[in-house]
C-alpha cells in the first residue's frame, strides 16, 4: 500500500476552518473542514467520514488542494460539448452573413436560421441544429433585425394629422 500524499505546508487546520466559515459554497466548506481534520492529526478515514465520501475522493481533494489551494476545492463548471464549428467555418459564416444572400444563387432573399443550417451542410458537411446555430450566431455578435412592417394602404396625411393632434404632450390644467 502506498504512502499518503502530504498536504501543503502553507496552510493549517485553523486557517482552513476560517476559510470554511467565510465561503458561500457549501461543498467547498465541507471539503475544507475535512482537510482541516487531517491537518489537526486526524486520519484520512476520519476526513472521509466527516465529508461523507470515500477515501479516493479525499485523495482527489488533497490533490486538488495541493495544486490549486482552497479554490481548487470548489465545484467547477462542466465544459460541455465541443463546438461543432471550427474557426474557419465561423469566419466563412460571418462572411456569408455580412455579404447577405444572393437570391438567384442561394434561393432566398434573407437569411433565416434554417437557410444557414442548409448552407453549412452544403458548404462544409456540418450538421447543426437551428438552436445551436442561433447560439453560435449570437456569440459572434449578430442579432435578428427586422424593419417595422408598413401597411400598403397606409395614409401619410392621416399620420401627419395624428402627430399634430397627439404627438406632442400638452399640459392640461383642470
Amino acid at each position: 500500500m502506498g504512502s499518503a500524499i502530504s498536504l501543503r505546508l502553507d496552510f493549517d487546520g485553523e486557517h482552513l476552518r476560517r476559510l470554511a466559515r467565510q465561503t458561500k459554497d457549501a461543498a467547498q466548506a465541507r471539503r475544507l473542514l475535512a482537510l482541516a481534520s487531517i491537518y489537526d492529526g486526524g486520519s484520512r478515514s476520519d476526513a472521509a467520514r466527516l465529508g461523507n465520501v470515500t477515501l479516493q475522493i479525499v485523495r482527489d481533494w488533497v490533490m486538488r488542494f495541493n495544486a490549486h489551494g482552497p479554490g481548487g476545492l470548489m465545484n467547477g463548471k462542466a465544459p460541455g460539448p465541443k463546438s461543432r464549428l471550427n474557426d474557419r467555418q465561423r469566419a466563412a459564416l460571418a462572411q456569408t452573413l455580412e455579404r447577405g444572400p444572393t437570391p438567384y444563387l442561394d434561393g432566398v432573399v434573407r437569411w433565416r436560421l434554417c437557410d444557414l443550417v442548409q448552407w453549412l451542410w452544403e458548404e462544409f458537411r456540418v450538421s447543426v441544429s437551428e438552436q445551436t446555430l442561433s447560439r453560435e450566431v449570437r456569440a459572434m455578435g449578430y442579432r435578428k433585425l427586422a424593419a417595422r412592417p408598413k401597411h400598403p394602404a397606409q395614409d401619410p396625411q392621416a399620420i401627419e394629422e395624428f402627430k399634430k393632434t397627439y404627438g406632442s404632450p400638452r399640459l392640461q390644467v383642470f
